[in-house]
């Protein structure tokens, strides 16, 4: 029998359909599945539409993380909205301050050797213990709920051996850091990242966490770590220690592409406006003022990550100026932190403390000031996300954030004082706010509870045979969805009001598109836009598919998808063609008419279809699985899984 890697064992425990060859269709049974305000709202009214009586996962966790600003009844509308849904369908109910859903997923249920999928990108970070865990669109997650496999195409793997130890004022970090400054925002794309080698020794679960956090800011679909000592030590001190099982790579495996970071020869690095991936050496930026200094967030939530930096702020206050941020990420890191005297060396530094919760990595909250430097332990600074429009931010480790509030300028932390290497808490203070599932005959009197900003998922009509449509938008290259439907404290608290958030689409791309999508002529039946590549990269967020196709968006043409974007897409029934020449992208323009006729029997069989575009016929390639398909026709995911439910 051949030697599989710990990312093939994962997928062989549970393959429902297909194989191990790379490219090819698979089925995986769910174990678990993780969903969040900012997206879970559609994913429970996609479960009231599919008439779903309770969820067929060994766990299913609601967290509320996002939206946690209370400035009008919109927020507490959608809480009360899951809350009630997670009672009626017999999820885990994790209230407002509980903290983010990945290292509070970690506390409560991760579990080696098990399957999470989840309505939030950085789902991925529970592969630090051992999990096979991916982010997807809320209606595949809903599906998965429903009892549904989770179909993908099976992915290569690239295997990067770590070995050595990471030097002070290093950091996990800087480890991501190193593999985006290698590989970019796209090298992971239809890859799962598998980490292995001797220097896993120096890195705790929560270090894997930061690393395998932002394997989302790679393309990847997933990364993994084997379980280990290291997790087996976390989920002890969780009080978990029971559900430890030891999971890694056989010996002499083969990877599909393999690369090497020697952790010893590692500096401190920080990503540059606007891309995870533009990274450079913190040395080189030595100096430039900040205004902001932000430690927090799913990308650096353990302990350590802000008792290092407590450390190196003790006794001393932030400079002049700069806004020191701290946004613990559990409530249970918020009371170890308070007990072990963390905190006070924090507050007496000048930190501003916020709730525990996404807070202004999502833009809500803790927006910069304009004209001024960020610096954020947060995963994304794409433009406009940390809630300012014309912001300037940049990624780094909580050492350089420390070392930078004090000098109130970027510093790289390898100048500055001894740096004391923290350890994760072996004994945390446990506190446990989920809420369990109801019993079932309890749930099945559970009442929806729909205050004014809570609506119902739109119905969406089946794939027609011909589309005329007019182009509105000709977007670059890595297109993000936070440009393509906003976060942020004015947006996001519209996500269960599809009309109202629809008005946002698109806006950091083309603020007139909302305006010429509603003034189209009733000659098109819609329109398409056109984009570069990678497409729709960065969050999960599928209102960055129906808030556009609520607006007559019927068709995306572009080089190539983010994974999760273009499943969202075909979740919509809209069509995702990719081009098959890239100078048939060039000559596309804003205002063409596309023409597409044949659409029906194209989706159900065709690899290629001709598109009338402008003057020009041109080939695009229909790049869809079987079920794909049949969503597609079925003109989305929800009247599709309602059908076969029915059925």
């Amino acid at each position: 029998m051949a030697a599989l890697t710990l990312a093939e064992k994962l997928i062989e425990a549970h393959l429902v359909d297909g194989s191990l060859e790379r490219g090819g269709p698979i089925a995986l049974q769910i174990d678990q599945t993780l969903t969040q305000d900012a997206t879970g709202t559609l994913v429970m009214l996609a479960l009231e539409a599919m008439d779903l009586d309770r969820v067929k996962t060994e766990v299913s966790a609601q967290y509320v993380d996002h939206n946690l600003i209370q400035a009008d009844h919109k927020n507490p509308d959608d809480h009360a909205f899951l809350k009630s849904a997670a009672e009626r369908f017999g999820l885990w109910y994790a209230p407002p301050g509980t903290g983010v859903s990945h290292p509070v997923h970690m506390e409560r249920f991760g579990r080696p050797g098990a399957t999470l999928l989840g309505s939030d990108s950085h789902t991925c970070a529970a592969g630090s213990l051992g999990m096979l865990a991916i982010g997807a669109g809320g209606v595949d997650v809903a599906a998965a709920m429903a009892g549904e496999p989770f179909r993908t195409k099976m992915p290569e793997i690239l295997g990067v051996e770590l070995t050595g130890e990471l030097p002070e004022g290093v950091s996990a970090k800087d480890v991501i850091l190193e593999m985006l400054r290698r590989h970019g925002v796209r090298g992971g794309v239809g890859k799962i990242v598998e980490y292995h080698g001797d220097g896993l020794k120096c890195l705790s679960a929560m270090d894997r966490h930061v690393i395998a956090n932002m394997g989302a800011e790679l393309g990847a679909t997933t990364s993994v770590f084997p379980a280990d000592a290291a997790v087996r030590s976390f989920l002890k001190a969780q009080g978990r220690g029971d559900a430890f099982e030891e999971w890694s790579a056989d010996e002499g495996c083969a990877y599909d592409e393999t690369d090497t970071i020697d952790l010893s020869e590692l500096v401190p690095l920080i990503a540059k406006p606007v891309s995870p991936g533009n990274v450079v050496r913190v040395s080189e930026l030595e100096g430039e003022p900040i205004g902001q200094a932000y430690i927090g967030s799913s990308a650096n939530p353990g302990y350590r990550d802000f008792a290092v930096a407590a450390a190196m702020l003790d006794g001393a206050q932030a400079a002049p100026g700069v806004s020191l941020d701290i946004n613990p990420t559990s409530r249970q890191i918020l009371m170890t932190l308070l007990r072990d005297d963390w905190l006070g060396a924090l507050l007496e530094a000048g930190a501003r403390l916020h709730q525990t919760g996404c807070n202004g990595c999502i833009g809500m909250g803790q927006a910069p000031a304009s004209g001024t430097i960020s610096l954020r332990t947060t995963p994304r600074n794409f433009p406009g996300r940390s809630g300012t429009e014309e912001d300037s931010v940049y990624l780094c480790s909580p050492e350089t954030a420390a070392a930078s509030a004090l000098t109130g300028k970027i510093t790289d932390p390898c100048s500055c004082a001894p740096i004391p290497k923290i350890a994760e808490a072996d004994q945390p203070v446990r506190i446990d706010m989920m809420r369990a599932p109801l019993p079932e005959d309890e749930a099945r009197e559970v009442e929806l509870v729909k205050g004014a900003n809570v609506g119902e998922m739109p119905e969406l009509d089946a794939l027609p045979d011909a589309l005329k449509l007019c182009v509105l938008i000709k977007a670059g290259d890595d297109v993000s969805t936070d440009e393509i439907l906003p976060g942020g404290a004015e947006v996001l608290p519209l996500r269960s009001n599809i009309g109202k958030i629809a008005e946002f689409s698109f806006i950091r791309v083309d603020d007139t598109y909302v305006e010429n999508a509603r003034a189209l002529s009733e000659d098109f039946d819609g329109h398409a836009v056109i984009a570069g590549e990678n497409y729709g990269q960065g969050s999960s967020r599928e209102h960055a598919a129906l808030a556009p196709r609520h607006l007559g968006l019927r068709c995306v043409i572009a080089k190539s998808f983010a994974r999760i974007h273009r499943q969202n897409l075909i979740n919509f029934g809209i069509v995702p063609l990719i081009f098959a020449s890239e100078d048939d992208y060039e000559a596309a323009r804003t205002g063409a008419a596309l023409s597409i006729e044949g659409l029906e029997e194209a989706v159900k069989t065709a690899e290629e279809i001709e598109v009338a575009l402008g003057d020009e016929t041109i080939t695009c390639r229909l790049d869809l699985s079987d079920r794909e398909r049949e969503r597609l026709a079925a003109g989305g995911a929800v009247n599709q899984i309602r059908a076969a439910l029915a059925a």
